[in-house]
């Protein structure tokens, strides 16, 4: 009967991914019953653990890592950011092996099914500059600006992480000026500097057409 009041409801919803706690808050049904059903249900085929507390029906074509993002983090939000968001704009060329994020939780590794996302702590001040994706995935993305501040932000506290780049290819939209900006909203002045630096030595060598 749990079974197929598990089903009944997962037919109820529009999105191949779901969370648990979904399912609990629609059939009215406790988070370990429901997850011992759908436990059952990986194993007849119907459905996948991408991650705990986060499922996908099975069938169809494959699902965007990125469309998983929204369902990891359900007390914090999180966006798309740093080397991904820049390979996402063209800025970079090289297909990143995780899916960088912007968040003002923990910093950490999430494994799933679909991909690896590493999270990265940022201030609640300086968590801005991103919008909604434009394409068929449900997800936030940095603006191509705020993607490279970020990423010059983030190797201003560990040293390691972004201190270099691929190679850049702006696209004309790209705005240094606008870069600039968020630079300047960077609450540590020491950060700020930073960044600023960081920021006008890629201007430098960017192509004329883009500075």
């Amino acid at each position: 009967m749990r079974r197929r009041s598990t089903l009944l409801t997962l037919n109820r919803l529009s999105n191949r991914i779901f969370a648990t706690r979904e399912i609990a808050m629609s059939s009215g049904t406790s988070l370990s019953a429901v997850t011992q059903s759908l436990n059952n249900l990986v194993r007849d085929g119907v459905v996948s653990k991408i991650c705990r507390g986060v499922w996908m029906k099975e069938g169809g074509e494959a699902v965007s890592p990125y469309a998983v993002i929204p369902y990891l983090f359900p007390r914090h939000r999180a966006y798309i950011s740093f080397i991904t968001a820049l390979h996402i704009h063209g800025i970079i060329e090289q297909i990143p092996q995780v899916t960088t994020l912007a968040s003002t939780g923990h910093s950490g590794i999430i494994r799933t099914k679909v991909g690896v996302f590493y999270t990265h702590h940022i201030a609640p001040s300086f968590f801005d500059g991103f919008g909604w994706n434009k394409g068929d995935a449900n997800y936030l993305i940095a603006e191509p600006e705020k993607a490279l501040v970020d990423s010059l932000y983030l190797s201003a506290y560990k040293k390691r992480q972004f201190a270099h780049f691929p190679e850049l290819h702006f696209p004309k939209s790209f705005s240094f000026k606008r870069a600039k900006e968020w630079a300047n909203r960077i609450n540590s002045p020491a950060v700020r500097v930073h960044v600023k630096r960081k920021l006008e030595a890629i201007r430098i060598t960017a192509p004329t057409t883009y500075r």
